[in-house]
């Protein structure tokens, strides 16, 4: 390792771990808020710029799908021209398309930032990791992912609660333009403090790799958004699972045969790298859908503020504070499998317990599951990028972060999308035989829930033009419906956590053991 330092001072913070653990949190904590604040803003973006629903979806589902198709190119970018310039790259632009965002006198525009945003959020997260893969000797590598764990949850537990106090109080930009004062100090601290890290034999980039890769990537995570639009079954959804599986099996066919893939096949050999990346889906598919049918839980059927619905998130986001550093204590005493496996277990039991939940439930009943489930989330987080991260090769910790980031946001989407399906499944049906119990004809009823123009008022639809009898019985039949589906949703959750526990169990007991160094190039 060649270290060219430039003076006494630079000496004591350049390339100090600890320092450098700090500097990359700040990139954690912007996307970490921005993850979260968005869902509190959507409604006063959509009265501010006379969005409708389709618009408010893509201001986030836009976000998402950049994101998910650039996590693993820009792990690779940074492995290769530096993964120091690349993190600082997405901060700043991070920050420029935040504040486009809150410029924005369009609907439009907010969601071109809005994707302007996950580009460069992919930059940050996989070099985040990739640093501190360079940066920690292995044995404490597991202890700084919990703290860069914990870091996250607790961006994403304040967010609601940071959201909230903006948006009401001040205006729904200014959630967007916090951004900036944070990308300016985590930059400055970065500059200080961050070696610059990159592989030295530079090879052409691997064009069919990436886009095959993106191909693959932007058709599932396309279509699996496009759903609950189209429906699961219908030939454009279908086109698109088709599509991004041909697409994959390409990828798969021309790693095989460059000299400089972009994801090279071999850190799949790794038992404990590939269990942990399905552990890691499998995981985020639960989370997500829970945090996000709760949310609607909270505000739609008791009338909770979004301030009000985000304090009461936290026994679910706090808990990752507490879990994320308890779950590396627990992978470095016994291996990845232990924490996975009990994670994933408590997720499951913390997911049954809401399957109680009633119109009139006391919140300990949500209170008690959620300390449950965010201690299994924050085990599993831990134990599986610590898995991932540390079981690749030094040279490639870049597209090692970005397998860990993209697995993340593609169990986030699926989640989402499916126990949505599940919900509004059971949503619907249920509506349809409260409107025939009031007397509509049974033909008639779903005529009448399709009808145009359709507004979707968080759990409770609202339908223009229909007689306020039918409509009060929709109203009243609401409530019991959205439990009704949020019951099923959770039972197919559990499953997806019961089938995470067996990953989990087949990730093994071995911790990362390699002593690679690795090449510091000062600038």
């Amino acid at each position: 390792m060649e270290v060219v330092e430039k003076g006494p001072g630079r000496r004591r913070l350049r390339g100090n771990p600890w320092f450098s653990l700090v500097a990359v949190a700040f990139g954690v904590i912007m996307v970490g808020l921005d993850a979260t604040v968005v869902s509190i803003a959507n409604p006063f973006i959509a009265r501010g710029l006379h969005a409708n629903l389709a618009d408010l979806q893509w201001v986030t589902n836009g976000y998402l799908l950049v994101t998910a198709v650039l996590l693993i190119p820009a792990g690779k970018l940074g492995d290769r021209l530096g993964r120091r310039k690349i993190y600082l790259i997405g901060m700043a632009g991070f920050a420029l398309a935040s504040a486009g965002v809150g410029l924005s006198g369009s609907i439009g525009l907010v969601i071109t930032f809005r994707a302007f945003q996950g580009a460069f959020g992919a930059l940050i997260m996989p070099n985040t990791l990739a640093i501190l893969r360079k940066t920690f000797p292995l044995e404490k590598l597991n202890t700084a992912i919990g703290v860069w764990g914990a870091t996250s949850a607790i961006a994403i537990a304040g967010g609601p609660i940071v959201g909230g106090l903006l948006v009401q109080d001040v205006s729904w930009q200014s959630v967007f333009y916090l951004n900036v004062p944070v990308a300016i100090i985590g930059i400055i601290i970065s500059v200080l403090v961050l070696h610059e890290s990159r592989e030295t034999d530079v090879e052409s980039p691997d064009y069919p790799g990436i886009v095959t890769l993106a191909a693959s990537l932007f058709l599932l995570v396309f279509g699996l958004i496009k759903t609950q639009t189209w429906g699961w079954a219908d030939p454009k959804t279908l086109a698109c699972f088709g599509g991004a599986i041909v697409a994959a099996g390409l990828f798969i066919f021309a790693e095989g045969k460059v000299t400089n893939p972009l994801v090279p096949l071999r850190i799949f050999a790794s038992r404990a790298l590939s269990m942990s990346t399905i552990s890691v889906i499998l995981n985020f598919f639960a989370f997500y859908g829970v945090i996000f049918f709760v949310s609607l839980y909270l505000q739609e059927v008791h009338g909770y503020t979004p301030i009000e619905a985000g304090v009461r998130l936290l026994p679910l986001t706090a808990m990752f504070v507490i879990s994320a550093p308890l779950g590396a204590v627990l992978n470095h005493h016994f291996g990845p499998r232990f924490p996975v496996t009990i994670g994933m277990l408590l997720s499951a039991g913390g997911l049954w317990v809401l399957t109680s939940l009633e119109v009139s439930s006391n919140y300990l009943l949500l209170a008690i599951p959620f300390v449950i489930l965010g201690l299994g989330v924050g085990f599993v987080l831990t134990a599986t990028s610590d898995a991932i991260v540390g079981n690749a090769p030094s040279q490639d910790a870049g597209v090692a972060g970005g397998v860990q980031s993209t697995a993340l946001q593609i169990g986030g989407v699926i989640g989402t999308s499916v126990l949505g399906s599940v919900l509004l499944d059971r949503v619907g049906s249920t509506l349809v035989g409260k409107l025939t119990h009031a007397g509509v004809p049974g033909a008639l009823a779903p005529k009448i829930l399709a009808a145009k123009p359709l507004v979707a008022e968080g759990a409770v639809p609202r339908i223009a033009h229909i007689p306020p009898a039918l409509q009060l019985a929709i109203t009243n039949g609401s409530h019991a419906a959205f439990l009704s589906g949020l019951h099923v949703a959770m039972v197919v959750a559990i499953a997806v956590s019961l089938l995470g526990a067996v990953t989990g169990f087949a990730i093994g007991n071995k911790r990362p053991s390699e002593d690679q160094e690795s090449e510091m190039i000062s600038d």
